[in-house]
């Protein structure tokens, strides 16, 4: 069998997340025993449920700054960035969090402590894993097999990942940028031993009878030996996190099909616990604010505060959606047109609303009523719809889920003013529909978070 040691995104990301709680209570067990640190006494009866809180908004606001994401965890200003953020923001919140942490130290210096412990062994811990373990020798050795065309854009991507380590690629025509080009010689398997690999990535579509039916045989051989054989299709979503454009031209129904959690009952009725909760919270934070955004909006947004829109929601049903106005009046006196980045038609009011999110309060509303849940797709106007739906494939597939106030495309890929980025936003919201789940659901709440607080999107 062929070997070799590696960590895939997954074991990454599990290693960084252990390896920080580890640092946190070697942290805090050295810091109370060998120095002057009496926040945490370790002899207290309620010492484990004090550091289950603390691990627990360590880890949270880890994933909101971006602490497990393997490029932010690539490079050592966005990793010394993210580490003091989380543990600011982890010690703000503990020690503030009354009856669970521990009393509020009356030395000060106390906190301060606190937050060394949180954040030094963290960055050390984070330069260490930058040193080593986005060295070659524990990436994932791959090998492609495909038509150019089809395989090109998914090289490109994984050849500057750090994650995988591309061995090799047979096909018709060699890439730009991307090494050890094979043309197909009639074996695979020396060249695949010589080169260790570990995973095998195929699309055979395009190659002519004989050389697939060749292929085949050899990769039959290689999975005897241990290598996995992946299809492209399944490789192509755990990386871009989005289903290949192919799958909705030709044999949709072998790649396409709805999650589970669509039908289940217990999830459905928790997606909808969380849009009521959720809604109440915003709503009055909505309502505390209209005072504030209603004197400012009579000088620098002259003209209404609020404003409403038709969008389509589930099954087709056209509701109306309810903003706070960001645009001049009478923007679309000339019809429909998509917003744009830098949107000339947007005030300096209305880009202050926009960059915080605040215009989307009202929404919550929507939300109450049923129009919307917190995650979906996102509603687009009927008027777009219907351009849309004549030109893109299976564009109304989105339709049979509940729109969202955000969504897995809105994460990924934030802004869309034409039929071709509206594509590429349907092939995310595609994922979503497939691979509908909490995980998935938890994710997006956090992206979005991290969207607002750091302006992404605008």
């Amino acid at each position: 069998m062929i070997t070799k040691s590696y960590y895939n995104i997954s074991e990454r990301k599990v290693l960084l997340r252990l390896v920080d709680i580890l640092l946190i209570i070697i942290g805090l067990f050295l810091s109370s025993h060998y120095f002057d640190f009496n926040y945490f006494s370790f002899s207290n009866d309620f010492i484990f449920r004090w550091i289950l809180l603390l691990i627990f908004y360590y880890l949270i606001f880890g994933q909101i700054f971006m602490l497990y994401n393997l490029t932010t965890s690539n490079n050592r200003y966005t990793v010394f960035r993210s580490i003091n953020l989380t543990a600011y923001f982890t010690t703000i919140f503990y020690v503030f969090t009354p009856f669970i942490s521990p009393q509020l130290p009356l030395n000060r210096l106390q906190i301060v402590c606190l937050f060394l412990i949180l954040s030094l062994p963290g960055i050390l811990w984070r330069f260490l894993y930058i040193w080593f373990f986005f060295s070659t020798k524990y990436s994932k050795n791959i090998f492609f097999i495909g038509k150019s065309e089809k395989i090109k854009n998914l090289l490109i991507k994984v050849n500057d990942d750090n994650i995988h380590n591309i061995k090799g690629y047979l096909s018709d025509k060699k890439v730009d940028n991307v090494a050890n080009f094979h043309e197909f010689s009639g074996t695979l398997l020396s060249s695949i031993i010589k080169n260790n690999i570990s995973e095998i990535i195929v699309s055979l579509n395009g190659f002519p009878s004989e050389i697939k039916r060749n292929l085949n045989r050899e990769l039959i051989l290689l999975f005897s030996q241990g290598i996995n054989i992946v299809s492209y299709e399944a490789f192509y979503e755990d990386i871009m996190y989005r289903v290949p454009i192919e799958n909705l031209k030709k044999s949709f129904y072998k790649y396409l099909n709805f999650s589970k959690n669509s039908h289940n009952r217990f999830y459905l009725l928790s997606l909808r616990l969380l849009d009521i909760i959720l809604s109440v919270i915003g709503l009055i934070i909505l309502f505390s604010l209209v005072p504030f955004l209603f004197f400012v909006n009579l000088f620098a947004n002259k003209g209404p505060l609020f404003y409403s829109q038709q969008r389509v929601g589930k099954m087709g049903k056209v509701f109306k959606i309810y903003k706070l106005r960001s645009m001049v009046v009478n923007a679309e006196s000339n019809g429909a047109v998509w917003a744009k980045k830098n949107d000339k038609r947007i005030t300096n009011f209305g880009r202050l609303l926009r960059s915080t999110r605040c215009d989307e309060l009202p929404q919550f509303y929507n939300i109450l009523r049923r129009d919307m849940s917190i995650i979906g797709p996102r509603p687009e106007r009927p008027e777009f719809v219907k351009e849309l739906t004549e030109t893109i494939p299976f564009y109304k597939i989105r339709h049979l889920i509940r729109p969202g106030l955000t969504g897995w495309a809105q994460v990924k890929y934030p802004y869309a003013n034409s039929v071709k980025e509206q594509e590429m936003k349907l092939l995310y919201d595609l994922y979503y529909i497939k691979q509908r789940n909490i995980i998935l659901d938890f994710k997006i709440i956090i992206k979005t978070i991290t969207t607002v607080l750091f302006y992404r999107g605008q």
